[in-house]
């Protein structure tokens, strides 16, 4: 038993020098190949990653020519406000909107065939064509030009 402590000595000077790995290293590098992570690139929920995804699908010509009919400026209750712009890609889009009383900002949007799908600070949306009614607001019941992102925001023409 009088080499053990030689051989413990031996164990962390050579961690130390690099040439050795860890047992905190190992355990990390095992974790990182029993999730896939052992040097291929994987997409991580949300969206978040090296931005070498796999590119997304691309909109189908319905949901281009929809969303298409929706590019101009939308008003809500209370100041908040819509526009929609083509960008470069068919099928892709500026939203510049103020969405709260508080909250504005320009967003990047994709035809989808329920809508434009867009993300804010608030999380993914979905802005999909309804009528005043079913934005939930009192003030555009009744117009049938509506578009909503969820219950109490909505936008309309005249």
């Amino acid at each position: 038993m009088r080499h053990a402590p030689i051989a413990i000595i031996a164990l962390l000077t050579l961690a130390a020098c690099g040439g050795g790995t860890s047992a905190v290293e190992n355990e990390v590098l095992a974790a990182e190949n029993a999730a896939g992570l052992d040097g291929d690139i994987v997409e991580l929920p949300g969206g978040e990653g090296d931005g070498n995804a796999a590119p997304a699908e691309e909109p189908s010509a319905a949901a281009i020519a929809t969303a298409d009919g929706w590019v101009g400026q939308w008003r809500g209750v209370e100041g908040l406000n819509l526009d929609i712009a083509r960008d470069d890609l068919p099928g892709h889009y500026r939203l510049t909107m103020q969405y709260t009383l508080d909250d504005s900002g320009s967003f990047d949007g994709t035809a989808t065939d329920d809508g434009i799908a867009f993300t804010r600070p608030d999380g993914p949306q979905l802005l999909r064509a309804t009528d005043g009614a079913a934005t939930g607001l009192k003030y555009l019941d009744g117009k049938t030009d509506c578009l909503t992102v969820k219950d109490a925001e909505g936008y309309c023409r005249d």
